[in-house]
């Protein structure tokens, strides 16, 4: 496995990523003996749901073999495309952020905002891996643009996320009810304009974001 990862560029990213969520949950374990409270314990099992679109796409990108399957490809991005909208996610988690008499704020705004990130990280490379693949059979251009629209998709999950009170792993468990919920805010837009509102800015929010992590990297 670590040979897979160095022959494929990845185990330093590996590393890396493996080091900044253990400093997070560090952070975690501090809050927690030090207040005495589990408050904040939650932002470990979301910091790992926004891991998941990562492992996906470094199995295609470490297997370039699944790529030639257009039935594997098709599961790997549709699991992708479920879980990605977890790793912004913990972006809402700053709604938690209040005054707490058991520890200074500023310690709580910088523990969730150390999730948010590696979170973010997470899933702008998992998306950086998706465009890197799809270019290959939609062209560059189009693969740019798919980004885009995935980020504002990414918007619409975290709001399914955050006040439908809906996860991932209902689309297996319960999906005839998550389809329904959802779909009548699709089919019927204006009775809910906080779904779109929040839809649209979190999109362009990601975009920024994303664009601004693309332009960093390719800085030379």
């Amino acid at each position: 496995m670590l040979q897979l990862l160095k022959d494929n560029h990845r185990y330093k990213e590996t590393i890396f990523l493996g080091s900044i969520s253990l400093m997070c949950f560090s952070f975690s374990i501090i809050r927690t003996l030090y207040s005495h409270t589990e408050m904040f314990l939650f932002l470990n099992w979301n910091l790992f749901l926004a891991f998941i679109p990562w492992v996906f796409t470094s199995i295609v990108v470490t297997r370039p073999r699944i790529q030639n399957s257009k039935i594997k490809m098709l599961l790997v991005l549709v699991t992708w495309l479920l879980f990605f909208p977890n790793a912004p996610y913990i972006l809402t988690d700053l709604f938690h952020l209040k005054s707490d008499s058991t520890m200074p704020i500023w310690f709580d705004l910088i523990l969730i905002l150390s999730f948010a990130w590696v979170g973010l990280f997470f899933g702008f490379l998992s998306l950086w891996d998706i465009e890197r693949i799809t270019k290959n059979h939609i062209g560059v251009t189009f693969s740019k643009m798919l980004s885009a629209v995935l980020l504002f998709i990414a918007g619409f999950g975290i709001y399914i996320g955050r006040y439908l009170r809906w996860n991932s792993w209902d689309i297996v468990s319960s999906p005839f009810n998550l389809i329904s919920e959802v779909g009548s805010h699709i089919i019927f837009p204006f009775q809910h304009p906080t779904t779109w509102g929040l839809t649209l800015f979190m999109g362009a929010f990601l975009n920024i974001a994303y664009w601004s992590f693309r332009f960093i990297g390719n800085r030379k």
